[in-house]
């Protein structure tokens, strides 16, 4: 479980082009392949998935702005950075003004290029450093402005590594782990999910797996719609637990975004599993913003989806610039944030959930000399409470960490009241939760 491992394999893929569709994501996958295995699709560009269409395929080979003698001010073999992602081709001679409009830069960071992208618009620019923006702002002859791009007939790519259940089950149970794969030479935002994961895949692999474990590689947006787009009602349903990775390699501390609804397994099962590491973990409520986690917790799939970071996007200044490197991503961290993940799928595969055998009205606990079973403790105390919470929420879809986090009580009361209870035959244990989610109609 070498963090060396991981940032030599991000080391591999950082300087490949990836965007929505291309070479760079195939080459990504084939490196990927290397490590884990894969299985690629490919859906052809005009494809309708849901509301949106799977867009032509962009290829670049070359971009520059250079002066009239062509010496080249910014260069795209310099960072791939220096191209708007999903620029359309461009020939011009232009003065400044002209190409003003087309150049972006990093306002309170003169070093650093940004990173854009005109995903599903007939647009191109390029970003820039301060100086190289001074240059040609100075410059008193026109400049030759070229992006050698183009769109095509072609495909998008996704992959999908699968890690099936090693026990025999009447129904498929599944946990979905997505990691996005669109953003060039962006350490943090993209490469650290990747490698994380692989390590994840790798560690599970070798071990005994009561679910299945279904590890979606795509674009952002784009690739989740068309992923769901695919997924029969029963391919759904059978998804239980489900984690968006990214930033997992920056210093800040642990960050999980939680569920659509708030109270889904996963939400108790990561809070719980990072408390027993004893790391910090900082919570955030669910919003319809951020990741992918927007398209799997759309009210049609309603998926438990759970988002795991080190940062937040947006939060710190390196996001979506040069400075996102492959010396912004630390060994420590990196290893640190797989540890984590380790021990939430621990977690998911250690999880079970209580079920109310008499859902119907609250039962006559006296009648099943429940309170002696409690010897000489006070029933109007914690046990009384646990008792009471334990049968209004067993309802098979929560896991005991979450209600004894909804309850305020310690985890180790409510699972021996939980015991207690299914001593007397009042609840019983499920081994996998029972979710509800609506049917897709489309």
């Amino acid at each position: 479980m070498s963090g060396q491992v991981m940032l030599d394999l991000a080391a591999r893929l950082f300087h490949l082009h990836r965007s929505q569709t291309g070479e760079g994501v195939r080459e990504t996958f084939r490196i990927l392949s290397e490590y884990i295995p894969l299985e690629v699709q490919e859906i052809p560009s005009g494809t309708r998935v849901l509301d949106w269409q799977i867009p032509d395929e962009w290829r670049i080979r070359d971009a520059s702005i250079a002066t009239a003698d062509g010496k080249r001010i910014v260069d795209y073999a310099d960072s791939n950075l220096h191209v708007v992602n999903g620029s359309r081709g461009v020939k011009q001679t232009m003065t400044w003004s002209d190409l003003e409009s087309h150049v972006f830069v990093a306002d309170d960071h003169p070093d650093w290029i940004p990173y854009r992208t005109c995903f599903f618009r007939d647009e191109w620019g390029f970003c820039v450093t301060h100086s190289q923006r001074d240059r040609m702002r100075e410059s008193d002859a026109p400049l030759h402005v070229t992006i050698d791009a183009e769109y095509f007939p072609g495909s998008m790519s996704l992959a999908e590594c699968r890690l099936d259940s090693t026990v025999d089950s009447a129904a498929e149970h599944c946990v979905l782990i997505h990691c996005h794969t669109c953003h060039p030479s962006l350490a943090n935002d993209n490469l650290s999910s990747l490698v994380v994961a692989c390590q994840l895949i790798d560690h599970l692999r070798n071990q005994p797996r009561r679910y299945t474990y279904r590890f979606l590689f795509a674009p952002a947006t784009i690739g989740p719609i068309a992923w769901l787009a695919q997924q029969t009602q029963t391919q759904i349903d059978a998804i239980d637990h489900g984690l968006v990775l990214t930033l997992l390699g920056d210093s800040a501390p642990l960050t999980y975004k939680q569920t659509r609804c708030g109270d889904a397994p996963i939400d108790a099962i990561v809070s719980s599993a990072i408390k027993r590491q004893g790391r910090s973990l900082r919570l955030c409520p669910f919003d319809p913003f951020g990741y992918d986690e927007r398209q799997f917790s759309s009210p049609g799939f309603d998926l438990p989806m759970g988002r795991l970071s080190r940062a937040i996007h947006g939060e710190f200044p390196e996001y979506h610039m040069s400075a996102d490197n492959l010396e912004f991503i630390q060994q420590e961290s990196l290893e640190d944030s797989l540890d984590a993940l380790i021990g939430i799928t621990q977690g998911i595969e250690s999880s079970r959930y209580p079920l109310n055998l008499h859902p119907h009205a609250e039962p006559q606990l006296g009648r099943y000399g429940i309170f002696r079973a409690f010897g000489q403790r006070d029933d109007r105390g914690d046990f009384q409470a646990a008792m009471m919470w334990l049968l209004n929420l067993a309802d098979g879809s929560h896991e005991i960490s979450g209600i004894a986090h909804r309850s305020g009580l310690p985890d180790e009361l409510v699972k021996e009241v939980a015991d207690k209870l299914a001593e007397f035959e009042l609840i019983e244990w499920i081994d996998y939760p029972s979710c509800r989610r609506p049917s897709r109609q489309i």
